[in-house]
């Protein structure tokens, strides 16, 4: 993340982050992760059992991390751009169930290509 370019939005951010995510292994511990943040968090709501939430940035993070430092072998966005990283992880998770992932793939990595 040292050579990041600076952010002024989220738009511009979301195509560097989705670049940040190459490999479909780190995408898909993504989209684990936020299924089961969406998952407890559902739970804990409709059964009144507010102590679950302190499993939320568990299950979010826990799997993101693992597919950076495993997969990626990348730091993760959050720790330079944490606003920006967590809305771009549910527009990448919604990207993902509307199929539209491939696409916005191919444009973030046009735009940032890996070396």
């Amino acid at each position: 993340m040292s050579n990041a370019p600076q952010f002024k939005s989220l738009a511009e951010f979301y195509p560097y982050y989705l670049s940040e995510h190459s490999l479909k292994s780190t995408r898909n511990t993504h989209f684990i992760g936020t299924t089961l943040f969406f998952v407890i968090l559902i739970i804990a709501v409709k059964n009144g059992q507010y102590s679950l939430l302190w499993f939320l940035p568990l299950a979010g993070y826990g799997f993101a991390w693992f597919g950076h430092f495993f997969f990626e072998k990348n730091k993760p966005a959050t720790f330079k751009y944490p606003f920006y990283s967590l809305i771009s992880d549910f527009i990448m998770f919604w990207h993902i169930i509307s199929f539209q992932i491939n696409d916005k793939m191919e444009e973030a990595m046009q735009k940032y290509p890996k070396g």
